[in-house]
């Protein structure tokens, strides 16, 4: 499995004054949930917005991303409607550009991304914090086994990844109730 990540175009300065609030971690920690939770506890607020991403997988109720077959995705792609893309387990994943202007707008905006591709992101945007939301083993373990998707590949296989470089801002253990994990999520898109 190779990861790759891809600007949409090269930059000379970083993109700012807005934060961009990456929220990463291993399969099954929980990053959708805390991330719908700090959705529901934010809406309402035009400072912050979440961006759905763009996948070569079908959406479902674990993940909220627009789906895009693979021609469509290579096409978005070279026409330069991504702010960054990368490869991970065999599928095509992506920020829309209009982020951005977000970032430029000086709004928070809170994107659930692969860790590989967050030095890409920390070299072209001003004010990046990093959330690495994570769980004990066997908790990642069960809840893998509970989605039932074919698509997340083998469960030893995703538990064992490691990225160099993805050290994070803030690491939240997301084990007991979820709505005091958003909380300490929405603490952070808010910098506080």
């Amino acid at each position: 499995m190779t990861d790759t990540s891809a600007i949409s175009e090269p930059r000379t300065a970083k993109i700012g004054p807005g934060r961009l609030v990456l929220v990463v971690g291993p399969s099954g920690a929980g990053k959708d949930t805390l991330i719908d939770l700090a959705r529901a506890a934010c809406a309402g607020d035009e400072t912050v917005v979440f961006v759905r991403r763009v996948v070569t997988r079908e959406s479902s109720g674990f993940e909220d991303n627009e789906q895009v077959t693979s021609e469509a995705f290579a096409f978005a792609r070279a026409r330069g409607d991504f702010a960054v893309s990368w490869e991970a387990h065999g599928l095509s994943y992506a920020l829309p550009a209009g982020i951005d202007d977000s970032i430029r707008a000086g709004r928070s905006v809170v994107a659930n991304i692969s860790r590989t591709v967050i030095a890409t992101l920390r070299a072209a945007f001003a004010d990046v914090v990093v959330v690495s939301v994570t769980a004990p083993q066997e908790v990642l373990a069960a809840r893998l086994a509970a989605r039932g998707r074919g698509s997340d590949g083998p469960v030893g296989e995703r538990l064992r990844r490691h990225v160099e470089g993805a050290e994070p801002d803030v690491i939240i253990q997301n084990v007991g109730r979820a709505e005091d994990h958003a909380n300490e999520l929405v603490r952070v898109i808010r910098g506080r």
